[in-house]
């Protein structure tokens, strides 16, 4: 086929792809083998515009040792492209006839004669030089922070083991337990965003750290992470929460689909899904802003959580409650639903959290299990002088608890065991000795822990698991469900 007519084929196709695209970008070149300075290239230039096309010189195989072929391919599997194609004729020929609103070329080129600048003067496009900003091949080191967990910083605790009679061999055996197990989990549904940042320096305007966002990613959290969690280490799950009508509640909506959970969010029109976001940068969090309403749910909202939590509880082997005070569970509803979990025999385990707001983990009386941080404890009995044990024990008494787990952050958790008719404690200390991302472990914890109780797990045992699930969501940044196998890896590694 002649280049001309070659030239118009392509053109036709790319009219097609392109759509109503207002801006194409267009960039050539050999790409022989692509390095990250070709990505922060096609980086550059897909901020350019709206559509990147991308021509590869069709070269002899005696000029460059990577056939054209190949090199296209490689070229197409790079997610910036919108369309590449064989360039056989001069880059200006075929600018002329496709008219890109900007031409980009590496910055090595800038100050030498370019044909194209001519091309694109004759129509009024741009001509623009860039090598792409370093920061691009951050994003990579990002994806690898969020998708590849770090378990080499994970230490197992081999004393407690010992102290409780059981070999953290056996607690693969106990995760089998998991499969089918009826869970059920109602909860404020919340969004998590991470917006990932470079850090570009302090304004000389005003002591202000100046920022400028690489990246983001949503992920479902609240209650409804508490969910995913239950359903990915193998129960089946029903998950009831309360959401405003947003694009924000339908993307948690989708994802808890995606994740196998059976939702039912109930809409409410007076507040927004409640969406948390993180500015990050260099592994650290600098700024959280939080989108949210804190009323608790008026007398119909909360009814059809009722009716709906109800209607699933004769298949429910477990109600967990995971409570962010942020209006899903009223206490009149609290009371209501412990009250109709009980009269079936439905084992229950619950956490409140009071970090901004303010809550009580007491207020979920007759639970199996508890699991408030140190400040939750002491917020709930309005005790800020006692020891952790005597704290641990006046608040079982309080909530009626089967038993309690007081999470202390980084130092670990303390534990007050039921032995029967009596009552123990014991230290764990934090099993992530450098965590990636905190924001995750008590939700991992809660949903581990509860499970392996409800399937005849004893408390010394379940807590153990529940910590290793923590010191694995811990080594990942943002709330993605926790999987046996991960948990699997772990209890084998040395």
């Amino acid at each position: 086929m002649p280049v001309h007519a070659r030239t118009e084929t392509i053109l036709s196709e790319l009219r097609l792809r392109s759509g109503s695209a207002r801006k194409i970008v267009f960039v050539s070149g050999n790409f022989n083998i692509v390095h990250p300075g070709h990505l922060r290239l096609f980086h550059f230039a897909r901020e350019c515009g709206d559509f990147l096309v991308v021509g590869v010189n069709d070269q002899q195989p005696d000029k460059l040792p990577v056939p054209s072929e190949m090199r296209l391919e490689g070229v197409r599997a790079i997610s910036l492209v919108d369309y590449a194609f064989l360039l056989r004729e001069a880059p200006e020929s075929f600018i002329a006839r496709l008219k890109p609103a900007v031409v980009v070329k590496g910055k090595e080129f800038e100050g030498r004669e370019n044909p194209e600048q001519a091309a694109v003067a004759a129509y009024g496009g741009k001509l623009l030089f860039s090598s792409g900003e370093v920061r691009f091949s951050s994003l990579e080191l990002l994806r690898h922070e969020y998708l590849e967990p770090n378990l080499s910083t994970i230490r197992k605790p081999k004393d407690y083991p010992r102290r409780h009679g059981f070999s953290i061999e056996e607690l693969k055996a106990h995760l089998a337990r998991f499969d089918g197990m009826r869970v059920l989990v109602v909860g404020d549904l919340i969004v998590d965003e991470y917006v990932d940042c470079e850090p570009l320096g302090m304004s000389r305007e005003d002591p202000t750290i100046v920022v400028t966002p690489l990246e983001s990613r949503r992920f479902v959290g609240g209650a409804g992470i508490v969910a995913a969690h239950a359903r990915a280490l193998g129960a089946d799950v029903d998950y009831v929460g309360l959401a405003g009508v947003d694009p924000v509640a339908e993307f948690a909506c989708e994802m808890l689909e995606h994740y196998g959970v059976r939702a039912t969010i109930v809409g409410d029109e007076t507040r927004p899904t409640t969406l948390k976001q993180r500015y990050r940068a260099d592994g650290r969090t600098l700024l959280r802003v939080s989108h949210l309403r804190q009323h608790d749910a008026r007398a119909t909202i909360a009814g059809e959580i009722r009716a709906a939590v109800e209607a699933r509880l004769p298949a429910t082997d477990l109600l967990i409650f995971a409570d962010f005070n942020y209006g899903c569970l009223p206490q009149v509803l609290v009371e209501a639903l412990i009250e109709s979990a009980r009269s079936r025999g439905v084992a229950m385990a619950a956490d409140s959290q009071a970090s901004s707001q303010v809550g009580d983990v007491s207020r979920f009386t007759g639970m199996r299990l508890i699991t408030p941080t140190e400040h939750e404890a002491r917020l709930a009995l309005r005790d800020w002088s006692s020891g952790l044990a005597v704290l641990a024990d006046a608040l079982r008494r309080k909530a009626r608890a089967e038993h309690v787990v007081i999470t202390l952050g980084a130092e670990g958790l303390l534990v007050h065991g039921s032995n029967g008719s009596d009552w123990e404690t014991d230290r764990l200390p934090a099993f992530n000795t450098a965590p990636r991302d905190p924001a995750g472990a008590g939700d991992s914890f809660l949903a581990c822990a509860a499970m392996a109780l409800s399937a005849g797990v004893d408390i010394w045992q379940s807590v153990y698991l529940g910590s290793l699930a923590a010191a694995c969501q811990t080594a990942r940044v943002g709330n993605t469900p926790l999987t046996r196998d991960d948990l699997l890896a772990e209890i084998e590694a040395p």
